[in-house]
């Protein structure tokens, strides 16, 4: 699976890394340009993500724009709803009418600051991104 984290404070962006590393290769940005960048960069080659972990307050584009922008092109490049990539929106406290227009915009679902591991898990696997069920525990 591609994984591109979208997250501009550091601790954070180190943890996502070293979770989602786990589950595929993890492109990494650190504000709103660079992941609508690097997301046509990737439909470009042919090579899109599966998943995208986008925090919500970024520099020079916030995530939700961010957002809105990749519904947008899928849109225009005629890619189908159920063959869109997976966005969960990472939110610090605070952050609740922005998560609801991420919604609207099609996000699929959200995680706040600080992450809990085993619900960004399970979340994964609600959206048929992984199989937790062969792994030991």
């Amino acid at each position: 699976m591609r994984i591109l984290i979208a997250e501009d404070d550091f601790v954070s962006r180190k943890f996502l890394s070293k979770v989602m590393s786990k589950y595929g290769e993890c492109d990494i940005v650190v504000d709103g340009l660079e992941a609508i960048d690097a997301y046509m960069l990737a439909v470009s080659n042919h090579t899109p993500y599966q998943l995208i972990c986008l925090d919500i307050m970024m520099p020079k584009v916030d995530g939700v724009k961010v957002l809105k922008t990749i519904r947008d092109l899928e849109m225009q490049s005629g890619i189908l709803a159920e063959d869109s990539v997976k966005i969960i929106m990472i939110t610090a406290l605070g952050e609740t009418d922005m998560v609801h227009t991420a919604f609207e915009y099609g996000c699929e679902a959200y995680a706040s600051k600080p992450i809990n591991t085993e619900k960004l898990i399970e979340v994964m696997e609600k959206l048929g991104l992984i199989d937790q069920t062969n792994e030991a525990d």
